[in-house]
């Protein structure tokens, strides 16, 4: 079940600066100036959704940090922890030109294998996808709605 969000709605607020040929957005969890890059676009409209529509609070979000995955390492876009410092939300993204796909899925959920997180969520800032996982059963349940912050 897609979910509809209008993240461009957060596109005026973002901080973006040309410097020589190059432009730059700033992130504000890592406090830095990041080459623009449709993905990293996509990923900087998704925390400010975070934030300022659902609530998060941004001292509980990780941006891209590695991650080991078996012997690989490998590295998170988002990752969101609860109040008790657990990781609560994986998020990938993907540039808007990029589908939606098994392929994408299989990737947020292959990172997961050692988060284990209850919810997973991919983007390419068009398309949104969110599901709860039941480890229990080994099955996951699509959401109409990103879940509020834990």
């Amino acid at each position: 079940m897609e979910i509809h969000i209008d993240l461009l709605r957060y596109k005026d607020q973002l901080r973006v600066k040309r410097q020589a040929d190059k432009r730059f957005i700033f992130d504000r969890i890592r406090k830095k100036w990041l080459v623009l890059q449709p993905e990293e676009m996509v990923r900087q409209l998704v925390l400010e959704y975070l934030l300022q529509e659902r609530g998060y609070n941004s001292n509980r979000i990780s941006m891209e940090r590695g991650l080991k995955v078996n012997t690989l390492d490998r590295r998170f876009d988002l990752l969101v922890y609860d109040k008790e410092v657990k990781p609560y939300l994986l998020i990938e993204c993907k540039a808007p030109q990029v589908k939606i796909s098994q392929a994408v899925f299989e990737q947020v959920s292959w990172y997961n294998s050692s988060l284990q997180v209850p919810y997973l969520m991919v983007t390419n800032g068009r398309e949104n996808y969110c599901c709860w996982m039941d480890y229990e059963a080994k099955s996951y349940r699509f959401l109409d709605v990103v879940p509020d912050p834990g």
